[in-house]
């Protein structure tokens, strides 16, 4: 992308980052205590996943509506094939229906396609990028009033390390 990626942009990574595992183990540092080890470690390399594809899509010239349908496209064979080697398919015709169309519509389309924009304009896309750290406590919040669930008090400490990582990259010099 030729843009430097500083120890700054590093350190603040690996900060932010940090605070996601303060607040997916709860403060449990030790393996054995934490409830879900491989969900843990696989969304953490979710994140990692999504930062990559979103680096590489920078690249990709076409419109991003156009870009975003092709690579839905793509990727449905697949994954219908994962389903189908891996597990049991189901189609639902209730809520589930409803539920798949609003994360199809809005989470993995609308969102996508502002943060590619977001990306695009960007002067400097590892700051940009650094900013998907926010989107855990947003779920969160949302979580906590919609459903109920508890936010524990690693939550805030965690989501406080996050912003200051997020702080200390936005102002340092690079």
């Amino acid at each position: 992308l030729k843009q430097r990626m500083t120890a700054r942009d590093l350190v603040a990574a690996a900060v932010c980052y940090a605070g996601v595992v303060l607040i997916a183990t709860q403060g449990q540092w030790q393996l054995t205590s934490i409830v879900n080890i491989s969900g843990v470690m696989l969304a953490l390399a979710s994140t990692v996943i999504w930062a990559g594809y979103w680096i590489l899509n920078i690249r990709d010239s076409r419109e991003p509506l156009l870009a975003l349908s092709l690579n839905f496209l793509c990727a449905l064979p697949v994954a219908l094939l994962g389903c189908m080697l891996l597990s049991t398919p189901v189609v639902s015709v209730g809520p589930g229906l409803g539920a798949a169309l609003y994360i199809g519509i809005f989470e993995m389309g609308l969102a996508f396609l502002c943060w590619s924009q977001a990306l695009k304009l960007a002067e400097n896309t590892s700051r940009v990028s650094n900013l998907i750290f926010l989107s855990p406590f947003l779920s969160l919040v949302l979580i906590h009033y919609i459903l109920g669930e508890p936010i524990y008090s690693t939550t805030y400490i965690g989501l406080a390390i996050i912003v200051g990582g997020l702080l200390w990259q936005k102002t340092g010099r690079n």
